[in-house]
C-alpha cells in the first residue's frame, strides 16, 4: 500500500497514520489470502469474465452451421434459398446484437441496483443468463433463428450486469470511495448533459471517447468474432483452424498478465501508444501477408504470427486500460455519468464492428484490415498528443494537464446541502476535492514522520 492509500485510511478511520489502526484492523490486514478468497475470486472471474468472454466469441466456430440454419428456415418459409446478402446481415445481426444487449444492460443495471441491492441484482441476473441459453438452445427445435437473436440480445445483458456487478472482493476500492465520500458526503452528482456540457472536462470527456472507440473499432472484435472465417480466407487448412484458434487465447492470457506486471512500471501512456501502434504496423504486415499469400505456401503461416501478434499488442496495451483512465480522470460527482459515457460508445462502436466486419470484408477483400490498422494510427497520433501520464498522480494534478486545452479551471466541487446554504447565506463556494487532497498529503506526511 503507497503513501496516499495510508493517508487514505487514515482518513476513514479518523487517524493520523496507520500505526493508530486497531489492532483486529491490524490483524486482517495481515491475513491476505484465504480459502474462501480464492473460491469467491474464482466465481467471480467464472461468473463474469467468463462468460463474457466465451458469449463474446461462441458464434465463430459454428458459423456454417448457423448460416446454413438460417438457410433451411429461410426456404422453409418462403420457398426460394436466402439471398446471400440477406444472409450476411442477419449473420452479422446475429453476432453484434450482444452489444446493443450490453448496452441495454448497462444502462438498466445502476437503475435496479439502486431499487433491489447490488447481491440481488446478481441473482435476478442470472434469470437473463437462463433465459438466453434456452432460448438459443430451442431455436433449431422451433425452427425459429429470431430466438437465437434474441437470446444473443439477453446474453449481452448478462454479461453488462456481471462486468459492472460482478466482482467479487471490492476492498480495496471500498477502502479508497468510503475515504473520499467522507469528505464528500451527500455529493451533487452530475448528469450525464452536465458533464457533456461542462468545460473544464471537456477534454477528459473527448479523450475516453475517443479511447473507448478506438478500444473498440481496432478490430480485435473482428478477429474474435470472425476467426475462423480470417484463418480460411488465409489460406489454413480447415483441420487446422481449431487448434489455432485455441493459441489465440493462450496468447491473450499471457500478454493480459504481463500488461498488468508493468502497468504501474511504464505507465498508461506508453502501453497505449505503443499498443496501438504495434497494432497498426500488424495489420499492416497481414494484409500484405493475405495478398500475397499464393506466392509460397509458408505465407499463410506467417499470416497466424501476424493475428498472434495483433491479439498480444492490443492485449498488452489498450486491452486494460480505457475503463482505468475513465475513472482517474473523473472526480467522485462525475465518474457515474463518465462511465455511462464510456459503456454507451463501447457498445456502440462493438456492434458497429460486428455488425459492418462482413461487409468489409466482402468489399475490400484483403485489404479489410487497412481499415482497422488506420484506427490504430489515429489513435496512437491522438493519445500522443492529448493523453497525459495519470500513473501516480492524482486527480488535480490530472485536471492541471487538461486545464490548458479546456481553458477552464476545475468546477469546484459541492455537496446538495452546501449548495443550498451557501446560495442562502451568500458564503464562497469550497473545493472539497482539494480538501481530499490537501487532506490527503497532509496525513501522509504525518505518517511518514510517525514512521520514522
Amino acid at each position: 500500500m503507497n503513501a496516499r492509500k495510508l493517508a487514505l485510511a487514515s482518513l476513514i478511520h479518523d487517524t493520523s497514520c496507520p500505526g493508530e489502526l486497531s489492532e483486529s484492523h491490524r490483524l486482517r490486514r495481515k491475513k491476505n489470502w484465504s480459502w474462501s478468497l480464492v473460491v469467491a475470486a474464482l466465481v467471480g472471474a467464472f461468473g463474469s469474465s467468463f462468460l463474457y468472454g466465451y458469449n463474446l466469441s461462441v458464434v465463430n466456430a459454428p458459423t456454417p452451421y448457423i448460416k446454413a440454419f438460417y438457410n433451411e428456415t429461410w426456404h422453409r418459409r418462403h420457398g426460394h434459398p436466402i439471398d446471400p446478402d440477406t444472409l450476411t446481415l442477419l449473420w452479422s445481426v446475429t453476432v453484434s446484437i450482444f452489444a446493443i444487449g450490453g448496452l441495454v444492460g448497462t444502462l438498466l443495471v445502476k437503475l435496479i441496483g439502486k431499487f433491489i441491492g447490488r447481491k440481488y441484482t446478481l441473482l435476478a441476473n442470472n434469470g437473463f443468463a437462463i433465459c438466453a441459453a434456452l432460448l438459443m438452445a430451442c431455436s433449431l427445435q422451433a425452427g425459429a433463428f429470431e430466438m437465437l437473436i434474441v437470446g444473443r440480445f439477453i446474453m449481452g445483458m448478462d454479461g453488462a450486469f456481471q462486468t459492472f456487478l460482478g466482482k467479487a472482493d471490492v476492498s480495496q476500492e471500498l477502502e479508497e470511495v468510503l475515504a473520499e465520500s467522507r469528505v464528500q458526503r451527500n455529493l451533487h452528482l452530475l448528469s450525464v448533459l452536465e458533464l457533456l456540457r461542462a468545460p473544464f472536462v471537456r477534454w477528459q470527456v473527448i479523450t475516453v471517447i475517443i479511447t473507448m472507440a478506438s478500444y473498440q473499432l481496432c478490430g480485435l472484435n473482428a478477429i474474435w468474432f470472425y476467426t475462423n472465417s480470417i484463418f480460411g480466407k488465409a489460406g489454413i487448412p480447415q483441420g487446422k483452424i481449431p487448434y489455432i484458434t485455441l493459441s489465440t487465447g493462450g496468447i491473450e492470457t499471457l500478454s493480459a498478465i504481463f500488461s498488468g506486471l508493468v502497468m504501474e512500471r511504464l505507465g498508461r501512456r506508453p502501453l497505449l501508444i505503443g499498443g496501438f501502434g504495434l497494432m497498426a504496423l500488424f495489420f499492416g504486415t497481414l494484409t500484405v501477408t493475405l495478398t500475397l499469400q499464393d506466392q509460397a505456401p509458408w505465407i499463410p503461416y506467417l499470416s497466424i504470427v501476424c493475428i498472434l501478434a495483433i491479439i498480444a499488442s492490443f492485449c498488452s496495451g489498450p486491452g486494460g486500460i480505457p475503463f482505468i483512465l475513465t475513472g482517474e480522470f473523473f472526480q467522485q460527482s462525475e465518474r457515474p455519468a463518465a462511465f455511462i459515457i464510456a459503456g454507451t460508445v463501447n457498445w456502440l462502436s462493438n456492434f458497429a464492428v460486428g455488425l459492418l466486419f462482413p461487409f468489409i470484408q466482402k468489399s475490400l477483400d484483403s485489404y479489410c484490415f487497412l481499415v482497422f490498422a488506420t484506427v490504430c494510427i489515429a489513435g496512437a497520433v491522438y493519445f500522443y498528443f492529448v493523453l497525459p501520464e495519470t500513473k501516480n498522480r492524482t486527480h488535480a494534478e490530472i485536471s492541471q494537464s487538461f486545464a490548458k486545452r479546456n481553458k477552464a479551471h476545475p468546477q469546484e466541487v459541492k455537496t446538495d446541502s452546501a449548495m443550498a446554504e451557501e446560495k442562502a447565506n451568500g458564503q464562497p463556494e469550497t473545493d472539497l476535492s482539494s480538501i481530499l487532497d490537501s487532506q490527503g498529503q497532509n496525513q501522509t506526511s504525518k505518517c511518514v514522520f510517525s514512521l520514522q
